[in-house]
C-alpha cells in the first residue's frame, strides 16, 4: 500500500496521485513516516468520533526536563512528531471538533497551538479556484476528507462563527500575511491563538518557522498503512 507523504490539499484536489514529496516551505525537509512502535504507544488523552487526541504540553516527551514547560516546534516539526505516532496535527473541519479543541485550550489556559492548517502557495497551487489565495487557498494538510477550508471571509456551513480573527499584528482581519512586510516571510501556516490580540480563541496565519506546542489526532491514513504493513501489531 502506497502512502502519501505530501502536504497538499487532498491528493484529489492538487496533485491527483499518491507520491512522496518534500515539504516545500521547510527547506526540503521530508514529512516523517510512521514508526509502528510509536503508533502502538501513542498518547490517547481524549477521544472524539473514534479519533484519539493529545496535547503535546501534557506529554512528558514534549516537556522541557528542567522547567517542565512544553517544548515548542515549528509547524513541520509539530506535524512530524504527530506523524511518527500515526497521528497528525489537528484538522478542525467540523464545528463540534473545533468547539471541543477551543474549550480545551480555554479550560487549560493554553496560549496557542499549531494545527495542520496550511496555505496552498507552493507548486500545483496556481489555480483559478484557489484565488484569491488568502481567501480560497487554505486547507487541512492532515486529512484526506474535508481538506478544503471555507473561504476565510465567511462562516463555514453549519458553524456558528467565522473562526478567523478579525484582528492581529496590523489590526486587520486574518489571514493578513503581516510578516511578509516585515521580513518577506509568508504566513502560510495556521495557529489557534488564545486571546493574544484580545480577540478570543481564533485562527491566525503565522510564519511556519515559529515554534509552538501542538495538538495531535489519529490519522486514519497512517493507521491503515501501519496496520497493512504490520499485521501482527494492535493499534
Amino acid at each position: 500500500m502506497l502512502i502519501c507523504f505530501c502536504i497538499c490539499l487532498s491528493l484529489s484536489v492538487v496533485r491527483g496521485q499518491n507520491e512522496q514529496t518534500k515539504e516545500e516551505a521547510s527547506g526540503g525537509r521530508l514529512l516523517a513516516q510512521p514508526i509502528p512502535e510509536k503508533c502502538v504507544n501513542r498518547p490517547k488523552h481524549f477521544k472524539f468520533k473514534k479519533h484519539n487526541y493529545f496535547y503535546s504540553g501534557n506529554v512528558q516527551e514534549f516537556k522541557n526536563k528542567k522547567t517542565g514547560k512544553p517544548k515548542k516546534y515549528d509547524w513541520l516539526g509539530a506535524r512530524n512528531n504527530c506523524r511518527e505516532k500515526c497521528m497528525d496535527t489537528v484538522s478542525l473541519s467540523k464545528w463540534r471538533e473545533h468547539l471541543m479543541i477551543k474549550n480545551f485550550i480555554k479550560n487549560n489556559n493554553i496560549t496557542y497551538i499549531w494545527t495542520s492548517g496550511r496555505l496552498c502557495d507552493f507548486t500545483g497551487c496556481d489555480r483559478a479556484d484557489l484565488k484569491p489565495k488568502n481567501i480560497n487557498g487554505w486547507f487541512w494538510s492532515g486529512t484526506q476528507v474535508d481538506s478544503r477550508m471555507a473561504p476565510t471571509n465567511s462562516t463555514p456551513r453549519g458553524w456558528l462563527e467565522n473562526p478567523w480573527s478579525q484582528t492581529g499584528h496590523t489590526k486587520d482581519p486574518q489571514p493578513d500575511n503581516a510578516e511578509f512586510d516585515i521580513n518577506q516571510t509568508s504566513e502560510a501556516c495556521l495557529g489557534l491563538l488564545n486571546n493574544v490580540y484580545e480577540d478570543g480563541i481564533k485562527y491566525h496565519d503565522i510564519g511556519c518557522y515559529h515554534k509552538k506546542p501542538f495538538m495531535c489526532e489519529d490519522s486514519d491514513q497512517l493507521l491503515d498503512y501501519v496496520k497493512s504493513t504490520n499485521p501482527n501489531i494492535r493499534l
